[in-house]
């Protein structure tokens, strides 16, 4: 290996075995490699942020397929992000959390207490969907067919079947334009939902077509039903291996949101986005032509010790700029404020109804394989919060009047 670049597998058995060493490992010793697939993968903070703000350079037209608006670059994505970005506005998103905290409220209710709890498959996937469902507006009858998509989506990936793959992209685009067929039936009297609501949007004076509605809510599904998830868990490991770190949430509630955002920069959920070279560059050392693809490496850049020290050390206060957990630059993510509320809400009620979240003893947790982020397996013991003395009202869960 040169300084100048290396030549990788991002799905190696050693690198699969732990994503998070592997990319440590790498980027000590270079800022950048080449993948099998002919990529340039960048792994420090500060050529990932170079990509993530220079729009104009390093192109998100990366696709053969219509992406909305993340796989666009200006003046297309423009319009388009704006239409998003009224759908995470902190009007829609605080109305939101009174139906949030009751979704994870009896979702930890019905975890188990003293024994075995299986944090990836009771708790963290279905809190996704359901959160999901909700916001959107979606029948429950779509809860249980999407959950076995996410699986098969989940398969079709790592598998690197492209048939598979795009048999699974139609079945998810089958459902959606189901759902927008029968509000259209319902015309006047459908849910006045964010999904009924996104289909009288119009950009350039037109309304969207069934491609770019669906294109919107295929984006926003595989996001919040991945990375929530994995988001999850990632939060819950930690709570449950810094004990330190439990109780400083459990004094101190209004640090929540600041606290989830270190955390999954230590375990980054989403781990790379691509990008082409829009015209010719030069970049951590290396000359870049039009046309070159590269993959900008969220998952390593955000423990890059040159801007946060030790990776694993957990600290709050750090620049919010630098954490670069929801991106950055014209195609930061739009859901953020959904994302942080989520998992404010969710570490709020986890807290509430136990006294300590620890380990389960001889199972530790399987990591998730590239280009999935977080754990596919995690088991945890639950103690419960100690009963209301009698004649006393129990203590409420914090809410987030203070927070974000």
């Amino acid at each position: 290996m040169t300084t100048d670049h290396a030549t990788w597998d991002p799905r190696s058995t050693a690198v699969l075995e732990n994503q998070v060493a592997a990319y440590d490992e790498l980027r000590a010793r270079c800022p950048v490699a080449h993948d099998e697939s002919g990529a340039w993968t960048l792994f420090r903070h500060a050529d990932v942020l170079r990509v993530a703000l220079d729009h104009e350079t390093f192109s998100s037209d990366v696709s053969r397929h219509l992406q909305v608006p993340n796989g666009m670059d200006p003046p297309a994505h423009t319009a388009y992000r704006a239409i998003v970005d009224r759908y995470y506005t902190p009007d829609v998103v605080g109305a939101f959390e009174d139906a949030c905290r009751a979704i994870a409220a009896t979702l930890v209710a019905e975890l188990p207490r003293d024994t075995r709890a299986a944090v990836m498959t009771d708790l963290a996937e279905p809190f996704a969907l359901r959160v999901q469902s909700a916001y959107l507006g979606w029948p429950e009858r779509l809860e249980e067919p999407l959950r076995a998509w996410t699986a098969r989506n989940r398969a079709a990936t790592l598998a690197r079947d492209p048939v598979a793959a795009a048999a699974v992209a139609d079945e998810f685009d089958g459902y959606i334009t189901g759902l927008l067929g029968e509000r259209r039936a319902l015309s006047g009297d459908a849910p006045d939902d964010l999904t009924t609501r996104l289909m009288r949007e119009r950009v350039d004076g037109r309304p969207l077509t069934d491609d770019e509605l669906v294109s919107i809510l295929r984006n926003w599904t595989v996001g919040e039903l991945g990375t929530i998830a994995a988001s999850v868990g990632i939060v819950v490991h930690l709570l449950a291996t810094r004990p330190d770190v439990q109780e400083m949430l459990r004094r101190y509630p209004v640090t929540i949101t600041e606290a989830t955002d270190e955390m999954l920069r230590m375990e980054p959920p989403f781990i790379a986005s691509r990008r082409v070279v829009a015209r010719p560059t030069t970049l951590a050392g290396r000359r870049f032509e039009r046309g070159d693809r590269l993959t900008a490496l969220w998952a390593s850049a955000d423990r890059d010790e040159d801007v946060f020290g030790d990776p694993d050390e957990f600290r709050l206060g750090r620049p919010g700029p630098d954490n670069l957990v929801y991106g950055a630059g014209i195609h930061v993510c739009p859901g953020a404020p959904l994302a942080r509320l989520e998992l404010r809400v969710l570490v709020e009620e986890l807290l509430a109804a136990t006294s300590r979240i620890e380990p389960w003893p001889g199972e530790p947790p399987t990591r998730a394989a590239y280009p999935a982020g977080g754990f596919t397996d995690l088991s945890v013991r639950l103690t419960a919060a100690p009963a209301p003395t009698p004649g006393t009202a129990p203590a409420p869960a914090h809410r987030g009047a203070t927070h974000d």
